[in-house]
């Protein structure tokens, strides 16, 4: 009897001493909805390279790519809310494709929980340096000219990304055609083979062939220029004013995630947003490190995903 309640103590002090270990005590998975290459990419992987050299956690990155991101979030929506399963999501997959998608099996404000957000983007319009559009006017008189012939890509149908050309289009009153793809990178290399026109790009994904010569920015579509490309001009400024498309980045966790690990993440990516070897590296890929509080990324997510219900539904856009 005496060695049974041993035996019985023993292991409820094992599970309390299993249950104290602080956060966290094996390797985060981070999830990564977009291909190798694109600008969510090499967001994530910076984060959970910084992360894991500044914090001395764990986090592997994992690219589950698909359906404009959304296979990757339903993922994470799923996952077990343990605190070891995180995403990346971002404007396309959390507040757009809910309204794009008719038969998307996750609610981006129920299934999930803002842990935090990392950075936003303005999204850039790009053609390669031989094109014959060298500004944005040029490529305006083009569509004019001939409806329907000038074609831009986009790393997929329902991202911030393909619905910015389609809301350009409409402010300048010049039809376009979208050539969806799987991503970012295999869309920049059709842009550089010349297959198609132009690109629609976060500037993450474009940052590195434009500061190398081979791409040439046309314009920004945020309202005002980026910091990372002060002399590219915003598409307000060239006439189309009150223009402004951005997006953002940021970590999520399944819903039901316990409080306390989602405040010491959010902790940490703050503290790391705030070193300048980081806000140096986010600049350097075109995008604008932006710490929020837990509170504050949840407004931000349910504001944005009323308030593109109805972008979307005004430019007609659905994907079966």
């Amino acid at each position: 009897m005496i060695r049974k309640l041993f035996g019985a103590v023993a292991l409820a002090l094992a599970f309390t001493a299993a249950q104290a270990q602080p956060f966290p005590a094996k390797p985060i998975h981070l999830i990564i909805p977009f291909p190798p290459g694109g600008g969510t990419d090499i967001l994530s992987r910076l984060v959970a390279t910084k992360l894991t050299e500044a914090s001395k956690w764990t986090v592997v990155p994992d690219n589950r790519a698909g359906a404009g991101g959304t296979i990757g979030i339903t993922e994470a929506a799923r996952a077990p809310h343990t605190g070891y399963e995180m995403v990346m999501g971002q404007k396309d997959n959390m507040v757009v494709a809910p309204w794009l998608y008719k038969n998307l099996s996750y609610d981006p404000t129920k299934d999930l929980v803002a842990v935090a957000h990392v950075a936003y983007t303005p999204v850039v319009i790009v053609t390669r340096n031989e094109s014959k559009f060298k500004t944005l006017k040029d490529l305006v008189a083009a569509a004019r000219a001939a409806p329907d012939s000038v074609t831009y890509g986009s790393p997929g149908n329902g991202t911030t990304i393909h619905l910015a050309g389609e809301i350009f289009g409409r402010a300048a009153s010049v039809k376009l055609r979208h050539v969806p793809y799987k991503g970012s990178n295999p869309a920049m290399m059709d842009v550089l083979a010349g297959n198609v026109d132009l690109m629609v790009s976060s500037l993450p994904s474009a940052m590195g062939q434009i500061k190398s010569g081979k791409l040439r920015a046309l314009a920004v579509t945020s309202a005002k220029r980026s910091s990372s490309l002060p002399e590219v001009p915003t598409v307000a400024e060239l006439g189309y004013e009150g223009f402004d498309v951005s997006t953002w980045y940021g970590l999520f966790m399944p819903a039901g995630t316990p409080k306390d690990i989602v405040s010491t993440v959010n902790a940490e990516v703050n503290k790391l947003l705030a070193t300048p070897d980081m806000k140096a590296a986010i600049i350097a890929q075109g995008a604008e490190p932006q710490g929020m509080t837990t509170e504050q990324f949840g407004t931000l997510l349910k504001t944005d995903y009323l308030q593109w219900r109805d972008i979307v539904k005004a430019s007609g856009a659905t994907i079966e």
